[in-house]
């Protein structure tokens, strides 16, 4: 305990030196997800919640949207994660890795607007109309398409692990913990789903 109290007040410390330095916006570029958020949660430091919005909020756009098949709903539940995520700042405990919390509070989210709408979530991919973000920078637009298209024909849980672990590069334990799982489960998910995925993948090819 006392070890953890002395972890915190040095943490304290080290951010206050940052405070103060000339280019204080250009350091926290340097800081670590996990350094963010003590930032914001000790010294109430705005700038280092926007750094994290500037990191994880095109990136949760996507994974949004790929679950969601909305852009439009996609943008309203990213500000509500970070909503959340500045309502439940002193609920992160220190020293615990931040995105499997982060990405947590958007799976509850999620999870929690199909219960109200007391449906499951339908993905319904229009490419040309929603211009979703791309796999990566170097594959075509076909190839983007009918990945998109592949991932419509995943249950919900396998096609979350796949857009968790392959778009927003979680690891399995991190997933896990995410969507209440095991990591063996996770596997277990994961090649299913990428199996599934090859194999509509060629058919299509």
């Amino acid at each position: 305990m006392m070890y953890s109290k002395f972890r915190v007040k040095k943490s304290i410390i080290c951010f206050q030196r940052i405070l103060f330095m000339p280019d204080f916006a250009l350091s926290l570029e340097k800081v670590s997800d996990e350094e963010l958020m003590a930032l914001y949660c000790h010294q109430k430091e705005r700038a280092a919640f926007e750094e994290l919005f500037r990191r994880y909020g095109g990136r949760l756009q996507g994974y949004f949207s790929r679950v969601t098949g909305s852009p439009e709903l996609a943008r309203d539940m990213v500000q509500q994660t970070f909503m959340h995520v500045h309502r439940a700042r002193a609920d992160f405990r220190h020293g615990a890795p931040f995105r499997p919390w982060f990405y947590t509070i958007g799976h509850n989210i999620r999870r929690e607007h199909f219960r109200r709408q007391k449906r499951k979530p339908e993905v319904i991919y229009d490419p040309e109309r929603h211009g979703e973000p791309r796999t990566s920078p170097d594959v075509s637009s076909a190839t983007d398409r009918a990945v998109r298209r592949a991932l419509q024909q995943l249950s919900e849980s396998q096609r979350e692990v796949v857009v968790l672990h392959w778009y927003e590069g979680l690891t399995f334990r991190e997933i896990g913990a995410v969507v209440g799982a095991s990591t063996s489960a996770v596997k277990v998910r994961a090649h299913r789903a990428y199996k599934k995925l090859r194999e509509t993948l060629q058919e299509d090819g």
